[in-house]
Formats: structure tokens, sequence, C-alpha cells
């Protein structure tokens, strides 16, 4: 065996090896001076901008013979750089709001009206199909029911199921005591609300709806309880009141039928 090339070889493995080393050594002593120099920097540029001007009035003064010698006004003096750092650089959101915008002008915030319009016409016909889906009724039908509950202030959820418990949906149904159309109106009822209404026409969906709806938010404002509210709009007022006179329960199952799961207010703001 040749141990001279052997030890050669090995010279070279370990001549290598430190050279390896050395340019490791080097390139971080180059990182630890680049991080000194940042650290140097950002210290000299913060002592900088935290000292005040040695004398701020001196020189405003200059600043001032100077402008006037030259036949200018004197301009504000600069804010020094304390004040800058005491200075937000934001403004309060009630100032912004009491700052009068030119009509004409169309702020980069302000939402474009008509996309406004358009992502709620398409919110409105999300909730309508929802609401079809749902009940399994037809897209028109569910249109009429929808726009006639947010035109009186009726929740939409609570309507449907209102309608649903009442007619099951049918505009011509008719109950045995003689209530008409989807909400089951009595025709002496609906004229309370509209004196010239006919039984003919609480069988028009539109008509049947509009006075239906705005029947149940009055009950609703003059008992500030839905339940009770639902109750009146099912048994009457009457019968509702002389059980509660009586100390008993008006509940007949109907309110909870109408109201399993719901969570809502049944008016809306």
């Amino acid at each position: 065996m040749d141990h001279t090339a052997t030890n050669d070889s090995e010279g070279n493995v370990s001549l290598e090896a430190a050279s390896r080393r050395r340019r490791m050594h080097r390139r971080y002593a180059k990182r630890r001076l680049t991080r000194i120099g940042f650290v140097a920097f950002a210290v000299f540029a913060s002592a900088h901008l935290l000292t005040p001007d040695r004398d701020p009035q001196a020189t405003t003064s200059r600043t001032d013979v100077r402008t006037v010698s030259a036949g200018r006004s004197p301009a504000k003096p600069l804010a020094s750089s304390s004040s800058l750092l005491l200075a937000p650089s934001w403004r309060p959101a009630g100032e912004v709001l009491k700052r009068k915008a030119n009509p004409g002008m169309v702020l980069p915030f302000s939402a474009d009206p008509r996309e406004v319009e358009r992502r709620e016409a398409l919110n409105r016909w999300h909730r309508i199909y929802t609401f079809s889906t749902r009940y399994r009724i037809k897209t028109e039908l569910a249109r009429r029911i929808f726009d006639a509950a947010m035109t009186a202030g009726i929740e939409p959820e609570l309507a449907f199921r209102l309608i649903r418990v009442e007619s099951r949906f049918d505009p011509s149904a008719v109950s045995p005591v003689g209530a008409v159309g989807l909400s089951q109106l009595m025709l002496g009822t609906a004229r309370e609300f509209e004196p010239n209404v006919t039984r003919e026409d609480l069988l028009d969906p539109d008509v049947n709806l509009r006075i239906g709806f705005r029947y149940l938010r009055a009950l609703i404002r003059e008992y500030k309880d839905l339940k009770i509210a639902l109750l009146v709009y099912n048994r009457g007022p009457v019968a509702v009141q002389n059980a509660l006179t009586l100390g008993l329960d008006p509940a007949n199952g109907y309110d909870n039928v109408i109201m399993r799961g719901y969570r809502g207010r049944g008016v809306l703001e």
C-alpha cells in the first residue's frame, strides 16, 4: 500500500475542509456587520428625529427676514420633528364626517348606487327562491308573500309560516267560519283597514296579503307580545281577552306551530 498517496489525499481533504470553514466564518462575519450597520442607522435616525430644534424662533425669524426682503409674505414655520411624531397621521371619524362633501363629487370609498341597487335586487331574489324551495311553492307566489311582508314591516320568515298554517298557500281557501284567502281574513276585519273591500277582493292574493299583514303588524304593535298577537289573529281579541281576564292561558297550540324554531321579533326595524 502506498502510504504517501494516502497521506496526501487526507491532507487535501483537511485543507478543503479548513477552506470551507474560513469561507463560512467570513459569511457569518459579513452578516453580523450588516445587522450591526442597520441597528446603528436605526438608532441614529431615531435619535435625530426625537431631538427637538435648538432654536426654532431664531430659525423662523431668519426665514421671515429673507422672505420679506424678497418681497414675499412670510410662510408658516414648518412643524418640528418632535411635533410630527406626536401629531396623529389619521383624522378622527367625527371630524371627517363634519366635512361637507361636494354633492357632485363621488368619494373613493363611497359605493356606486347602481352597484348597491344590483346587490339588493340579487339578495331579494335569492331570499325569494330560498322560500320558494323551502315551502315548495311557485316563485311568483313566494315573491308576492315576500314583497307584501316587507311592505307591511313583517319579517318574511314569520309571514311564510303564517300563510302555511292559515291556508297552505291556497289563495282560494275558505274556512268553515268564513275566513277567506291566503291569510284567512274575515270580511269584517278586512274592512277595518279598507272599508270598501269585498269578499271577492279578498280572493286576490295581493289584496289579501296586504290587509292580512297590516292586521298582524297592528296586533304586534298593540299587544307588544308576538305570542299574544298571533293568538288574537287566530282566535280573535274577545276570546283571548276573556281567557286573560279569567287568569287562563289563551294558548291553543297555534302560536307554538308558527313559532317553533323561530327566533325573530316578528317585525322589521
